[in-house]
């Protein structure tokens, strides 16, 4: 009974287009599509101004530092800040920087000198850029001041860095080595791409079913025919966290491949919670439509409330309970920490432990209400039959 429910729900699954669609080309078209504006990965050529009120050797030599740095465009050199400002106003610059009056005669006297940085805060990745490229500017020219006076008073170049960094500092990222915020969200949002088309294209499926009065599952209130069903969409997410979890990863360049066996159990353990949420989900439906309307409206809750982009500590203590109730809370965070940083099992404790919860709640309450609905549709054909 189970493999015939099994096979009756691959059946209709492929014979309906709308479910098609959303099951098995929707996951192809988003893995295209959404990495598409963070192909470049690291922000560059951020557009910026200079305010040069000094005119001396020292803010020329700022403005040309500025015009080399990669991430930085400069597109305006102005004595008149003013000008800048109007700039900035008018989002045709991200950042300036403001060279004042005297700086070089304060450099040279041996006074301490200011630059000032400004950013625009409407545009968050740009006004970072540009102000980390200006300080970096200032602190690279200012560094190489530094070791011109302290050259002068040690006998070597060497003891004269030595004495400049005293202790040695390499950033090197671990995990996300680009440092691209592609590399960052992509793979958390991945996991939410496949459970919503998942759960969009089941409760169109059962919203059809619903308003047909008829199963695609002969017998259906037997627990082969659940488990059949159950079986037949935990391998439609399955195939699709393969898919990007494989071969999107690898084509877009994302970390990858950390901890491949324990990616591997997890997998089965969220496709088999992923597909029991769902049909749970998708019995509380009349219409073919109210599932569709319900998942797209609340796609970038489920997203904030996994704690992807948004820290769990600044959430009510409430949300931070409830979002457990959702498959994507712990399988977001357990891809990540398996395929990226390489995680063990026991570091992801809690998270198998609550897909595992979820799977048995949701199976308990998807089978009590799987035969409570058999009852009501063989309520609704005798009535019309009579």
């Amino acid at each position: 009974m189970m493999w015939t429910a099994f096979l009756a729900t691959w059946r209709a699954m492929l014979t309906d287009k709308g479910a098609l669609t959303l099951l098995f080309i929707g996951g192809i078209i988003y893995s295209f599509f959404y990495p598409l504006p963070y192909s470049t990965e690291i922000v560059q050529r951020v557009p910026v101004a200079v305010v040069d009120q000094d005119r001396s050797a020292m803010s020329r030599q700022l403005t040309r530092f500025a015009m080399a740095h990669p991430s930085l465009q400069v597109i305006a050199v102005t004595p008149d800040l003013p000008v800048a400002q109007d700039l900035l106003w008018r989002d045709q610059v991200m950042g300036v920087l403001i060279l004042p009056d005297g700086l070089q005669t304060d450099v040279l006297a041996g006074r301490a000198a200011h630059a000032q940085v400004a950013g625009n805060g409407l545009y968050l990745m740009l006004n970072k850029v540009a102000l980390n490229g200006l300080a970096e500017v200032v602190g690279t020219v200012s560094a190489g001041i530094e070791l011109k006076r302290l050259g002068a008073g040690t006998p070597s170049t060497v003891q004269a860095n030595q004495q400049r960094s005293p202790i040695a500092f390499d950033a090197v990222p671990l995990f996300n080595v680009k440092e691209g915020y592609g590399a960052y969200v992509v793979p958390g949002v991945a996991t939410l791409i496949v459970q919503q088309t998942l759960l969009i294209g089941m409760t169109m499926l059962f919203g059809t079913w619903y308003q047909r009065k008829s199963f695609p599952v002969a017998g259906r209130r037997t627990a082969g025919g659940y488990a059949g069903m159950l079986l037949a969409f935990a391998c439609v997410a399955f195939l699709n966290c393969c898919y990007f979890f494989g071969f999107v990863f690898w084509f877009q360049d994302y970390p990858r491949g950390g901890n491949f066996g324990g990616m591997l159990l997890l997998l089965v353990l969220f496709s088999l919670a992923e597909a029991a949420f769902g049909m749970l989900l998708g019995m509380l439906f009349r219409t073919r439509e109210r599932g569709t309307q319900l998942m797209i409206a609340t796609s970038m809750p489920v997203l904030f409330l996994a704690g992807l982009t948004w820290p769990v500590s600044s959430m009510p203590v409430v949300l931070q309970w409830l979002r457990w109730l959702l498959p994507s809370t712990a399988g977001i965070q357990g891809f990540v920490a398996l395929n990226q940083m390489g995680a063990s099992l026991y570091e992801i404790r809690h998270e198998v432990a609550g897909l595992l919860a979820l799977l048995l709640a949701c199976v308990a309450l998807g089978w009590w209400r799987w035969r409570r609905m058999e009852e009501t549709v063989v309520d609704l054909n005798k009535a019309e039959g009579t």
